[in-house]
């Protein structure tokens, strides 16, 4: 018996600690209280003092109880409890003398705790009147009258709400009140079993199931998986909850959940009191997880809103399911122009391996000392124009028709698709292009105007520097002083990078004077809405295409955007004579590498003033590039005496012309020389001097590691500052 109490008990601790997370929102107590309980049991009693009589007994209990929870404290039950004990004597003379049956009724109270939906623990304490027969003592029956007290535990298996199973060790002490009955004073443990059955409705039955709100869910929309990201943020639909019964319901919560799209439910709205009559309307969010990306085509869904509260005490939860399609991820409609930012994956690695190859190629090509972002933007343009990419409208959906409307379904190819099958619309191209640059880190933006969309990218040169990137001012977007280039990216395929650029221009100025038909969005903007999808990446196993090929449309192309800008500054220089300008084309030829035109340029304004200092520093810079190291030092020294015999040795010019000649020293292996200079134009300008930090470093390896670095060019100069 022993071992079934102690094996109940372990088990009911177990499944409190394994439940307890699961139901320890509600109090079970409350939610599964009964009115009235009407119960019988069994126990086996042993007396735990020797009766004075000296004979052992055997002992049994039947019993019959009632229980009446408290109305707000469930757990305190006032019970009654009443039955028999037949004691048998196992005296060896006389076995049947003190024989005797004791009838008992009982007060008290029972404490239980419903730690789960199938289990209680609880104690008893009772106290009450009992008075026992004695028929075998004499010729007439003798009566004894005792008082008793008990008190013992009770672990319950409740299969059902209306039925329980108990385990029930006690201790009972018995006194009688007759002087000469006081051998059967004493204590008694006894332990058995109970069953009762308890009255009132189960609360999880179906007509007791708790429906105080009225549900009313608006239709959902179709969902798109390229949105995934937006959803978490902005609703997808609402609800309309109204409270129907006569009193307030309490802590309600409302959330969204699709079932193998969502690993937990979404949360909407908590709302700590609904009143009796109250309606609300709470928008619905959706945090999908990665399984929207893997669906096909048009999806049909069954979401449900989930509505959990407490009525009266009692925890409740109610649902509605609601219908509605979910849209590969492919799919967009144009209400929001910035939801194309979704599409542009610059974590693609496939396609980061495709730009790395484009960098790479071009590397003997690209110009160390003119924009970078220029080049690149270039080089990609050109390696989809070698690799064969095609403008194809799409014939079913496009971007014509669908712009702006809220219901017409696009879709659009993911960058690494369009990138497979070589042709797009005006959106999958837009998309493309400015993922590959997004992966070389340089921002990119879209552009709409009315029936199409492009994209423009930011060269990071100030706007006042326009000439460096064109002289024609309205080639560019200046956006937060910032220049953009905008590329009519269907032109590739039939035309070079500059002619689509020069497009991509003439669309965005053609509503100049009707700005609010044209918008430009920069990716990084929309990406606090609109985060890139979600991809299982793979190689595309991509034919690259010609490197010679490639480098020579590079090549060509640099060449005649050099000569486009040369000829602005050209004809500038025709109509001034100044000598400022004969300077600033020498260094725009310098950019270009073009040695013996900056040469010509340089000194044709050293003839105009040879005190002018400007263009012997940057004639250094030329025997610098062509490796004359011991001219490029006269040349700057010459340039530096001048600086102190004007009294600007420490101009900010001063400084950066010691820079110049501490990498001089630098690349000669001269690192005690260049340190000391180095130091020098450190002590007058640390800010200037921080980008050369390495030049401080007088060993080799410091060379060795500044090699490793984005180390700043020699520095040209365009006048004195």
């Amino acid at each position: 018996m022993k071992k079934i109490v102690l094996f109940f008990l372990l088990l009911s601790l177990s499944i409190s600690f394994n439940l307890s997370g699961q139901e320890n929102e509600i109090d079970l107590n409350d939610y599964y209280k009964f009115p009235f309980s009407v119960g019988v049991g069994y126990q086996s009693l042993t007396p735990l003092t020797a009766f004075e009589t000296g004979a052992p007994y055997t002992a049994y209990e039947a019993s019959v109880i009632m229980r009446l929870p408290l109305g707000k404290v469930p757990v305190i039950q006032p019970a009654i409890k009443g039955g028999m004990i037949s004691y048998n004597s196992n005296n060896a003379v006389n076995p049947d003398q003190w024989d005797h049956n004791c009838y008992f009724g009982s007060l008290g109270l029972i404490f239980s705790n419903r730690f789960s939906k199938n289990f209680e623990i609880g104690a008893e304490l009772l106290g009450g009147y009992s008075y026992a027969s004695f028929e075998n003592l004499g010729d007439e029956v003798l009566f004894s009258n005792r008082l008793t007290a008990e008190a013992g535990l009770n672990i319950s298996l409740i299969p059902s709400y209306s039925m329980a199973i108990d385990i029930t060790p006690n201790i009972r002490y018995f006194h009688g009140l007759e002087s000469f009955m006081s051998d059967f004073n004493g204590f008694t443990m006894g332990i058995g079993f109970s069953a009762s059955f308890r009255f009132g409705e189960d609360p999880d039955s179906p007509q007791a199931v708790i429906r105080s709100l009225k549900l009313n869910t608006s239709e959902i929309p179709p969902l798109f998986a390229a949105m995934q990201s937006y959803y978490i943020k902005h609703p997808i639909g609402s609800v309309e909850i109204s409270n129907i019964e006569k009193s307030d319901v309490k802590d309600l919560q409302v959330s969204f959940f699709q079932p193998g799209f969502m690993d937990s439910p979404t949360p909407a709205e908590v709302i700590d009191v609904l009143e009796a009559g109250e309606t609300v309307s709470i928008d619905l969010l959706a945090t999908f997880n990665s399984e929207v990306f893997n669906t096909e085509g048009v999806t049909p869904l069954t979401g449900e809103v989930i509505t959990s509260y407490t009525v009266n005490g009692k925890y409740a939860e109610q649902r509605q399911s609601v219908g509605y399609d979910l849209y590969d991820k492919r799919s967009m409609t144009w209400d929001d122009d910035r939801k194309v930012a979704a599409f542009i994956t610059p974590a693609d690695t496939a396609l980061q391996n495709y730009t790395s190859y484009i960098r790479t190629s071009c590397k003997g090509s690209t110009l160390g000392m003119y924009s970078g972002v220029f080049q690149s933007a270039l080089q990609v343009f050109n390696g989809l124009n070698v690799l064969g990419v095609l403008y194809q409208s799409d014939p079913t959906s496009p971007f014509t028709s669908a712009q702006g409307d809220t219901l017409q379904v696009d879709t659009v190819s993911l960058p690494r698709m369009t990138l497979k099958k070589i042709t797009g619309d005006c959106d999958d191209l837009t998309v493309l292009y400015s993922t590959l640059l997004e992966t070389l880190g340089i921002q990119t933006a879209i552009i709409t105007v009315p029936g199409h969309i492009y994209m423009a990218f930011n060269t990071r040169e100030e706007g006042r520097d326009f000439k460096n990137i064109h002289p024609d001012r309205g080639m560019t977007i200046n956006i937060d002083n910032q220049l953009w280039i905008p590329i009519e990216i269907t032109m590739i395929g039939k035309a070079d990078f500059l002619d689509a650029w020069r497009k991509g221009a003439e669309e965005w100025n053609a509503y100049e004077s009707d700005p609010e038909s044209r918008a430009l969005h920069t990716i990084a903007s929309c990406r606090s809405e609109y985060r890139p999808i979600g991809l299982m990446q793979s190689d595309l196993g991509l034919q690259y295409g010609s490197v010679e090929e490639l480098v020579s449309r590079v090549d060509r192309e640099m060449e005649k955007h050099m000569e486009t800008i040369a000829g602005e500054f050209l004809s500038q220089v025709r109509d001034s004579g100044r000598k400022q300008d004969y300077n600033r084309l020498g260094v725009f030829y310098s950019k270009f590498l073009q040695i013996p035109l900056a040469e010509e340029a340089f000194e044709q304004a050293l003839t105009l003033d040879s005190g002018y200092l400007t263009p012997v520093i940057n004639m250094g810079n030329l025997r610098y590039l062509n490796g004359d190291y011991d001219e490029a030092l006269s040349s700057y020294e010459q340039a530096m005496e001048g600086f102190k015999s004007k009294g600007r040795g420490s101009s900010l010019s001063a400084v950066k012309l010691m820079l110049n000649m501490s990498k001089v020293y630098y690349e000669i292996e001269d690192y005690e020389q260049a340190k000391d200079i180095y130091s020098q134009a450190e002590v007058i300008n640390p800010d200037a001097a921080s980008a050369y930090s390495f030049l401080g470093t007088p060993t080799a390896e410091g060379a060795s590691r500044a090699s490793d670095m984005s180390v700043p060019e020699i520095m040209f100069f365009e006048d004195e500052e």
